[in-house]
């Protein structure tokens, strides 16, 4: 009996002994598992994916910064005279700060009331080359650069698109493509840019239907969507030159506010005269003299001179 009885227990001591084994057996294979894995994500052939660019986190949604960014080489624009993002105090930088001062004052000040869509602005030309867009970017990057303020820059000259050129980006992918219903989601063509405040639209390519496209419900819809959803954004559009260009004339039914550059010594006032006329009467309009000696340390400086709205209280 005795013997029985310690034979046994000795078989059970063998199975447990078996069954601590096998127990210790599946943590070790779990635990080779993890460290397989971690030592996959940890390749070299995974560091290479991300040398060169290609991951993606799936956690960012889409349009995040790390897929939809721009990188403004901002000493280059200070060297080619545009507004200074340092507290230097530039005759540049100063002269567009009262140029900001005023179409602020008309986007959140008493006048808002009584303008439609205060908070977008138009920037244009009556001719081409007057300088429309150093004017717009300049806007725009002086705007970025207040405390409680974003802007949105959009190349809405569609037919010949310069900001990202007067940026030195890339083409990249915009406005019409929206348009087009080629990218459904808005945000995938809305940049962000290396200054916090700015986020940009680019013009995206060419299309023979840009002005029906621009006069489409969609594009009306995403102006109102823009000038009601974020309330301390301002919008800054680079619009074609207003003579002869029926893009522009459609994009001045959509905008609050337009700046007109006139070149000194260049524009015409039959010309100005004729652009005004191709405006919505309801807009505040006001003028930005572009390439000015009078203000120039230097033999020639992108100036401001005169800024006033046309438009009557």
């Amino acid at each position: 009996m005795k013997n029985t009885i310690e034979k046994a227990l000795q078989k059970q001591q063998e199975e447990k002994l078996q069954r601590e084994k096998e127990s210790a057996l599946g943590l070790e294979q779990d635990k080779q598992v993890v460290t397989d894995a971690r030592s996959s994500a940890q390749s070299p052939i995974g560091a290479s994916i991300v040398n060169e660019g290609e991951a993606i986190e799936d956690t960012k949604p889409k349009g995040s910064y790390s897929k939809n960014s721009m990188e403004i080489d901002i000493d280059r624009l200070q060297r080619l005279g545009f507004v200074s993002l340092d507290n230097a105090r530039t005759l540049i930088s100063e002269e567009y700060r009262e140029i900001k001062r005023k179409l602020l004052q008309n986007t959140f000040g008493p006048l808002a009331g009584t303008l439609e869509k205060s908070n977008i602005i138009m920037v244009s030309s009556a001719r081409p080359s007057e300088g429309k867009t150093f004017t717009a970017t300049n806007l725009a990057i002086s705007i970025a650069a207040e405390q409680d303020k974003t802007v949105l820059l959009v190349d809405a000259d569609v037919l010949k698109p310069n900001v990202l050129k007067t940026l030195d980006i890339t083409e990249k992918t915009g406005l019409m493509e929206y348009l087009l219903g080629d990218v459904k989601d808005l945000s995938e063509v809305i940049y962000h840019t290396n200054i916090p405040k700015l986020k940009i639209i680019p013009a995206g390519r060419s299309h023979h239907l840009s002005t029906e496209l621009l006069a489409s419900t969609i594009m009306s819809d995403t102006i109102e969507e823009f000038s009601t959803r974020y309330s301390d954004r301002v919008v800054i559009i680079d619009s074609p030159p207003l003579i002869g260009i029926n893009e522009s004339v459609v994009l001045a039914n959509l905008a609050g506010q337009a700046v007109i550059v006139v070149e000194e010594g260049k524009s015409k006032m039959n010309d100005i005269q004729v652009a005004v006329e191709r405006l919505n009467p309801d807009m505040a309009i006001g003028f930005v003299v572009n390439k000015s000696i009078n203000y120039s340390d230097n033999g020639g400086y992108y100036g401001y001179q005169y800024y006033g709205s046309v438009k009557e209280d």
